[in-house]
């Protein structure tokens, strides 16, 4: 099926590219969360009429998380967890907790954007994870792990 972006896309393509992808693809996903369209010819015509003002948009979302990036950067969420004497967790830190943890910080990120990269967290200690709040910005955060007291 062919769909024009509406917004930027990873691993697809930018704003107002016409691109072909899967009929699954793009009715489950790409058109319902309002991320492109089906590409008919007065789809087309309506986009290149809204494109500079779909441009600004996406201008002002990249700023807001650049924004947000700059304050995010270098900071240390600690999370208290239960844990064993050799330093093993109970259970995991996942993407939900690091979420919550920036939340009580102040920083509204959702746990879609927490990315990371070896799984969840399962030792204490200090623990690099990324925080994805853009499809361009990506910020390193450090979670710091610590065994929970009673």
């Amino acid at each position: 099926m062919q769909v024009i972006l509406l917004e930027k896309v990873a691993n697809l393509g930018n704003l107002g590219d016409v691109v072909k992808v899967k009929d699954g693809y793009a009715r489950n996903y790409l058109i319902p969360t309002g991320t492109a369209r089906r590409a008919t010819e007065a789809a087309i015509k309506e986009f290149e009429a809204k494109r500079a003002e779909l441009e600004k948009a996406a201008a002002e979302k990249l700023a807001a998380a650049q924004a947000q990036a700059e304050k995010l950067s270098g900071i240390t969420v600690q999370i208290a967890q239960k844990a064993g004497v050799d330093g093993r967790l109970f259970g995991s830190v996942t993407t939900y907790d690091i979420a919550q943890g920036l939340g009580k910080l102040g920083f509204e990120v959702a746990k879609a954007q927490v990315r990371l990269p070896t799984g969840p967290l399962k030792t204490v200690g200090e623990h690099p994870v990324s925080v994805a709040l853009h499809t361009d910005v990506v910020v390193d955060i450090t979670v710091s792990v610590v065994p929970e007291s009673d």
